[in-house]
């Protein structure tokens, strides 16, 4: 793996990749270390990100060239799961640790079956919420914030939120690929507390890296995460499957992403990531 300050690209070895002043300046963006939203951006064909991010997204897929098909695979269970909680009668949404706005988001999936389904964005990486509020400018049900999945009770009592979203009434809350960036503590404590502040008939939607699909390659691929601020932990099948305690766990249960009610043909083409969805009774 490079050294964090290195950004050299494949193909120019002996040259260096300098950031700009614009990377180097901008507020809070920490564009001197990679972060995961933007690392998850390359990996979608994204432009919002910094050549620490694309140095570490690099790395993944020299251990791995599927792991950026994993993203997409994830980003389409997301959509998946979207369309079914819309279907369900689900007309507001949170999704935390969003990532940075990309076709097929959860406003485009939850309004392509119920146009009045409202979506709250959350992540703690500012640029998402400079990028994410500059496209949703036109979009009243659709909002951004900054905010962190280790403080869902500051986060769900927010004004901002409430604006747009009513706890007493059924809600759609994802935690996809995000809580394999905390500790396991946090992860559970998450969980239950969504469980706790969200109504009966409520949905939890979920997404957890895991070394069980590939278990020669996942130590080094981890590695694509060590200089982020808050690493990654990989979770066993068995693991993810505690985070739905207290739930109605749907069909399929927990499983490999591109196999959770897949809408066509799937050859489940990675193994990188488990995924669930879960009803409040």
């Amino acid at each position: 793996m490079l050294p964090p300050t290195a950004t050299r690209w494949p193909g120019d070895e002996g040259k260096h990749v300098q950031q700009s002043a614009n990377e180097r300046d901008m507020t809070g963006l920490q564009a001197d270390r990679p972060h995961p939203a933007r690392i998850y951006d390359y990996w979608l064909g994204g432009k919002d990100n910094f050549p620490p991010d694309r140095v570490a997204a690099e790395h993944a897929i020299s251990v791995s060239a599927d792991i950026p098909a994993a993203a997409r695979e994830n980003r389409a269970f997301l959509q998946r799961a979207v369309r079914m909680c819309a279907q369900q009668g689900i007309r507001q949404f949170i999704d935390i640790g969003a990532g940075l706005p990309s076709p097929g988001n959860v406003h485009e999936a939850a309004q392509s079956v119920a146009p009045d389904s409202r979506v709250v964005y959350v992540d703690n990486d500012p640029i998402v919420l400079t990028h994410g509020r500059a496209l949703l400018a036109d979009n009243r049900s659709t909002t951004v914030l900054t905010g962190d999945v280790r403080e869902l009770d500051e986060l769900l009592d927010r004004p901002e939120l409430r604006a747009l979203v009513d706890l007493s009434q059924p809600v759609a809350v994802l935690l996809v690929a995000v809580l394999h960036f905390v500790t396991d503590d946090e992860a559970r404590e998450a969980v239950e507390k969504v469980r706790s502040r969200v109504a009966p008939g409520s949905y939890l939607l979920l997404s957890n890296s895991t070394h069980e699909g590939n278990p020669e390659r996942a130590a080094a691929a981890a590695k694509t995460w060590d200089k982020t601020a808050s690493g990654i932990r990989l979770r066993d099948r068995a693991h993810v499957e505690t985070f739905f305690e207290g739930w109605e766990l749907l069909e399929p249960g927990v499983t490999f992403v591109p196999l959770w009610r897949p809408e066509g043909p799937t050859d489940q083409s990675t193994r990188w990531m488990y995924a669930g969805v879960g009803r409040k009774a």
